[in-house]
């Protein structure tokens, strides 16, 4: 199967789930789904592995509230 997908034959099961789970995050998929969906027993487990991958939440935090404040005024 592996050849079939153009994969290495190193690849393997890990590496899927941890694309599958990338490629969530980059799409914005809230890190709760994320987490239930690798089967992770907290979402601080989640977030340990893969909150490299999210070093704009910040920024996208305060974008929000600037959106917030200016409809408001």
């Amino acid at each position: 199967m592996l050849a079939q997908a153009q994969l290495n034959r190193g690849f393997s099961f890990h590496d899927l789930r941890h694309t599958h789970a990338t490629l969530l995050l980059r799409r914005g998929v809230n890190i709760k789904i994320i987490s239930e969906r690798l089967g992770h027993s907290t979402i601080a487990m989640t977030l340990d592995t893969y909150s490299h991958l999210m070093p704009d939440m910040q920024e996208t935090a305060v974008t929000a509230l600037e959106g917030i404040f200016r409809i408001s005024q």
